[in-house]
């Protein structure tokens, strides 16, 4: 495929995340009121979209209680501020094994649940977009497995459709795609579907530019597509990911350092990314233009 920059690029910024980067940073949000803020002065940064998680407001673990997300939700849809909300359903389906020599039972930190279980949030809080993680893959923490089986995505699939929530298909690798396209075919999820390139997560798609590019031309010409790397190379991936013709993200979910031995604020780091698009002579569109080309209705506060 030959490069075809994105003049229109929208950037997504992703707010929290589930990881243990609340132990490494003070600006990782953990309560429903800190996620809240956070996205919204992150949208009157310049992002369009804020994706979120919510975690346990003491411990900062991850978690997904409804009224958690609920909360978020409703403080962002109460502010002043126009944006597109994107809640993850990714959590529910991580397993991690004992030891090689006795894997089972299974240990602390596996939380495994039904589809319904996992879209419970999506259905209350009834965000514009929502994750969907199309594939399993081994993560970089212990014995960790991220499962996503055939029957699990097709089961969140066919909720999050018939819900009306766009799905935006996270794919970690190629097969991801292989298989997003599959459940396209299959009247599942609808044409033209949305997809997050997520690269440099242990052990996914490595985030050289070889790969990245594998991973662009296994997208469909009719899709929309953002991407991202995580670490210091979150912000030259915001310039890949333009000039190969797609959009953006940034947030403290994937980086925490805005510079070497500087901590970041997701508004500082959606702000690095509006300079650099801006500097490659693209324009950053708003919400309502994310709506319209992603065919999304705005969601009222109630």
């Amino acid at each position: 495929m030959p490069l075809a920059m994105n003049k229109e690029v929208f950037i997504t910024c992703a707010v929290t995340g589930s990881g243990g980067t609340h132990e490494r940073s003070p600006h990782v949000p953990r309560n429903p009121k800190q996620i809240a803020e956070s996205a919204i002065v992150a949208a009157r940064a310049g992002a369009a979209i804020v994706h979120c998680h919510v975690r346990d407001p003491d411990s900062g673990a991850p978690a997904r209680d409804p009224k958690l997300y609920r909360e978020v939700t409703e403080r962002i849809r109460d502010a002043n501020t126009d944006v597109v909300l994107n809640l993850t359903a990714g959590m529910g389906g991580d397993m991690v094994f004992g030891t090689p020599n006795s894997p089972l039972p299974l240990q602390a930190g596996t939380d495994m649940a039904s589809a319904e279980e996992r879209m419970a949030h999506v259905a209350e809080c009834m965000p514009e977009i929502c994750t969907l993680d199309c594939g399993t893959m081994n993560f970089a923490e212990a014995d960790y497995v991220m499962t996503n089986t055939p029957g699990m995505l097709q089961a969140m699939g066919r909720m999050m459709t018939e819900l009306g929530v766009k799905p935006e298909i996270e794919a970690f690798d190629t097969g991801h795609l292989w298989y997003a396209r599959q459940l396209v075919a299959d009247g599942i999820l609808t044409d033209p579907a949305l997809v997050q390139l997520c690269m440099g997560v242990p052990w996914g798609a490595p985030d050289d530019l070889n790969t990245f590019m594998a991973m662009v031309n296994n997208v469909p010409q009719s899709w929309h597509w953002s991407a991202f790397s995580i670490g210091r190379n979150q912000m030259p991936y915001v310039a890949a990911a333009v000039l190969a013709g797609g959009n953006v993200r940034v947030g403290l979910e994937d980086n925490i350092w805005l510079a070497k031995g500087e901590l970041a604020t997701n508004e500082a780091l959606v702000q690095k990314a509006r300079s650099i698009i801006e500097a490659m002579g693209a324009n950053i569109i708003g919400p309502a233009e994310v709506r319209k080309r992603l065919g999304l209705a705005k969601r009222a506060p109630k």
